[in-house]
């Protein structure tokens, strides 16, 4: 369900990273070669970039397939950025929420997207909901289950946690409640790629300068890696850190709240 993907690295039109490669997103939409759960990502897709100066990322989401929007194409061979996050959608519930539920979802500087897929949604989380405010609830963009993590997610980093933090304690906090789930996470701020491998495959490239962080990769590139499951990840244009969970928490000290 989903394919995703996060580029950090040089300015590069949105193309060289989404449509180009041989067997990028775009492709990746109807034919994945690494997905184990669906077959065709045709519920939606969006894109997350970064302009130079400007710390607040742009968004393009529609509620179709990614090959049927020329207005992507054109934007996809124009635009140029240095960090973005996209994703092409599988949903639980055909046209649910239309493009509101496609990823990336954002706030902030933050672009963020979920792989997978809660076990039992809603009922098994319906416990986790109280510790959101009423308000974060209220103010869900989709009523999904990748929008419901988003919030929990949200709600630990505007608390202060570190962005490895915040992923980890989402994923185990969901994980107990509703075993089984798939919970791969990514999130970007434009300079770092923080992701989770939770029951679904993740891979990364870190070729001198950039990070790409991907569901699978977009090419034969032999210098991908994958990322074991039930592992923490941490990319930037430095190079890539994997911690497993849950001990990623031991190693991820908290954050001061932000005042």
């Amino acid at each position: 369900m989903c394919r995703h993907l996060a580029y950090v690295g040089p300015p590069e039109p949105l193309g060289e990273v989404i449509t180009e490669p041989p067997h990028g997103l775009y492709r990746q939409s109807w034919a994945p070669r690494r997905q184990r759960y669906g077959t065709v990502n045709a519920d939606g897709f969006g894109v997350g970039w970064y302009a130079p100066e400007d710390p607040v990322p742009a968004r393009y989401r529609r509620a179709g397939p990614i090959w049927a929007d020329q207005s992507f194409a054109d934007l996809a061979r124009v635009v140029r950025t240095g960090a973005l996050l996209a994703a092409v959608r599988d949903a639980t519930l055909s046209g649910a929420d239309a493009e509101a539920a496609a990823a990336p979802f954002a706030a902030g500087r933050w672009l963020f997207s979920h792989n997978g897929a809660i076990r039992g949604w809603p009922r098994s989380v319906a416990p986790l909901a109280p510790t959101l405010p009423p308000v974060d609830l209220l103010s869900l963009e989709a009523r999904t289950d990748s929008a419901f993590v988003w919030a929990l997610v949200l709600h630990r980093l505007h608390s202060g946690e570190e962005a490895g933090r915040a992923l980890a304690e989402t994923v185990l906090q969901v994980a107990e409640a509703a075993p089984a789930s798939r919970l791969n996470l990514l999130l970007t701020d434009g300079e770092t790629i923080t992701a989770t491998a939770w029951g679904d495959t993740l891979w990364f490239l870190t070729p001198p300068g950039r990070a790409v962080v991907a569901s699978e990769p977009y090419d034969d590139d032999p210098r991908w890696q994958e990322v074991p499951d039930r592992t923490l990840l941490t990319a930037d244009r430095a190079g890539a850190r994997l911690t497993p969970l849950p001990q990623a928490l031991a190693h991820v000290p908290p954050k001061e709240p932000c005042t």
